[in-house]
């Protein structure tokens, strides 16, 4: 299958986004064309390329499995910012679930709570709230942080990541009242760590294979996005139209997080009353956009070129 994409045209994009400590960076990827359409190659640099390609091909080739649902409820996350900021960001997104990053860095638990009270105020006292916390805590510091907030909001839909490790992350669930989610995608087992399971297309290797890893483990799942533009984002909302459960909003409103978009503003997936559509194949690139970010860098272009020739042809 993988003949049939045009790895030598690939096009490179560069566009600015709110990071998850609340400063800019530069997310960068590339956009790969099959014969039935196109796909995201943008792997961050401890990723799995291979499964990214894999994923990247599935749309213009196999394409996607049929869907369950026509749309699905997302959530708009919530990076490291100001507690303005973060009202503002929520507000805006017409979200009715909101996944808040949490524990950014060492001390932060006051700056965490004041966001997390923000983002409340903003939902209003029926709206979810999830808190990311990027496997930060050991266990006595989750059980400590995890209680100071659901204290200070009332309630946490679940907690994603708190801790590093399997052993910590099942200790941590046996004292906590808060659900446990963890991202599958660097794990195999989860034996009794987790109430939620974690889904993201392009680390898992496209939306069959995340379909597959979410029935082997036996969990609800949400699914995540990886800050993917829209053409990578359609990924992940075919996943979450084709699980045959969906208990949660899904953490795909991070279009919200990016300056721009390769897609027409007719397609970008922006969400709308706190849904996204379930769409069949991905949007196509808009020709402008793709030449206003596409990555120019000679050094970043070699590299994300390479990085694809390695995995396509591996060495």
């Amino acid at each position: 299958m993988r003949t049939l994409i045009d790895f030598d045209n690939a096009l490179a994009f560069s566009i600015p986004a709110l990071n998850r400590s609340g400063g800019t960076s530069i997310r960068e990827g590339m956009l790969l064309e099959g014969p039935q359409g196109w796909g995201e190659f943008s792997p961050f640099a401890d990723d799995d390329a291979a499964a990214w390609l894999t994923a990247a091909t599935e749309p213009g080739t196999v394409g996607w499995p049929d869907t369950m649902r026509g749309r699905v409820p997302v959530s708009v996350t919530v990076p490291a910012v100001e507690p303005e900021d973060a009202h503002e960001l929520v507000t805006r997104s017409g979200c009715s679930t909101a996944d808040v990053v949490v524990a950014d860095r060492p001390d932060s638990l006051a700056e965490d709570i004041a966001r997390l009270e923000a983002v409340r105020d903003a939902l209003g006292r029926l709206g979810a709230i999830r808190c990311i916390a990027n496997g930060a805590w050991d266990v006595d510091a989750g059980v400590h942080a995890i209680g100071a907030m659901a204290r200070a909001v009332g309630d946490l839909e679940y907690v994603q990541d708190p801790c590093r490790t399997v052993e910590d992350l099942a200790a941590l669930r046996l004292r906590v009242e808060v659900r446990i989610a963890v991202d599958v995608a660097n794990r195999s087992a989860l034996h009794d760590a987790a109430d939620v399971a974690v889904l993201r297309s392009g680390p898992l290797g496209g939306v069959r294979r995340a379909l597959r890893v979410g029935e082997r483990i036996g969990l609800p799942c949400v699914v995540s996005s990886a800050l993917e533009t829209s053409v990578g984002l359609a990924a992940g909302l075919a996943v979450a139209g084709a699980l045959p459960e969906l208990r949660f909003a899904c953490a795909l409103g991070t279009r919200l997080l990016m300056s721009g978009d390769v897609v027409s503003a007719a397609r970008s997936l922006l969400p709308v009353d706190g849904y996204l559509p379930v769409a069949p194949m991905p949007p196509a690139p808009d020709r402008e956009l793709v030449e206003r970010y596409a990555l120019t860098d000679p050094e970043r272009l070699t590299t994300w070129r390479m990085r694809l020739r390695s995995v396509v042809k591996p060495v």
